[in-house]
């Protein structure tokens, strides 16, 4: 099967399972070129522009193949060699004029002006970093899932910051707190690490987390599953695509109501509308 029919097909399927509780999703397009191993999608500040971090091999593997590419938000591809010689890049922060991007065992800096790495930081420790947030002091947080870990990095010094965390992924710094994907459940932390469980049950770990701006939630799982979470922790799930497509770290802009899903293996990038 061609891939654009086989995801028709799955589509088919997942927007026959996206009506639980009070929202639906909707796809408004998908990338036509094929994207190597997408893993996260960031929008650039002030451009209709969407970075995206390309695996482009194994996601656990130093092969130097990976990069960050930029596509417009109608999706057509601007350039998927903006960045290159990376390893395995994941999660992404903007902060500035600085995107942070976690490669398996390294915070990497990159001047977006420049679109040149300025600075790679070795995070000691670390086996499988996977998601990033900054907040608005500065202060990036990068997770660990292999090791179960939340890292702060302060001035370009790392240092463990909460250990035991069940499956580290989606982190989202907000005001003062910090909100954590953790396994199945989503945690928020407070500024003196006080954990509060806002919501559970997810059927795999979660990956990719937004705030919706009103309180909510969305959370994607890697196997292919989209969430809304209420502001009062209640989840509802958008689509279930598991074993047909993969659903990777997500954006959203609340403004459009739009979705920006990297698919992994299914190499693409697809947006929907959050009605």
């Amino acid at each position: 099967m061609k891939p654009a029919l086989f995801f028709l097909s799955i589509l088919a399927i997942g927007c026959s399972l996206n009506s639980y509780g009070q929202h639906t999703i909707i796809q408004a397009w998908r990338t036509s070129d094929s994207i190597p191993v997408p893993e996260s999608v960031l929008p650039a500040s002030n451009r209709n522009e969407l970075y995206v971090s390309l695996i482009d091999g194994k996601g656990n593997e130093k092969d130097g193949k990976g990069g960050v590419g930029i596509i417009y938000k109608d999706g057509r591809v601007k350039n998927l060699n903006w960045v290159t010689g990376l390893n395995a890049p994941k999660g992404m922060a903007l902060y500035k004029n600085r995107l942070y991007v976690a490669d398996i065992t390294d915070l990497v800096v990159i001047d977006v002006k420049k679109a040149q790495v300025i600075q790679t930081i070795p995070v000691p420790g670390s086996v499988f970093l996977n998601d990033v947030t900054v907040d608005k002091k500065g202060t990036v947080y990068v997770s660990d899932t292999r090791e179960n870990k939340i890292y702060k990095v302060t001035d370009h010094r790392p240092e463990v910051y909460l250990e035991q965390v069940t499956g580290a992924n989606g982190l989202k710094s907000i005001g003062t707190d910090l909100y954590v994907l953790a396994g199945k459940e989503l945690w928020k932390l407070d500024a003196r690490k006080n954990k509060t469980v806002i919501a559970s049950g997810f059927e795999q770990g979660g990956d990719g987390l937004e705030p919706t701006g009103d309180g909510g939630f969305i959370v994607t799982c890697w196997a292919g599953l989209i969430y809304h979470v209420s502001p009062t922790g209640s989840i509802y799930k958008m689509l279930d695509v598991q074993g047909r497509m993969n659903t990777a770290d997500l954006a959203y802009e609340a403004s459009s109501k739009t979705l920006y899903v990297p698919t992994f293996n299914n190499y693409s990038v697809v947006a929907f509308e959050l009605k």
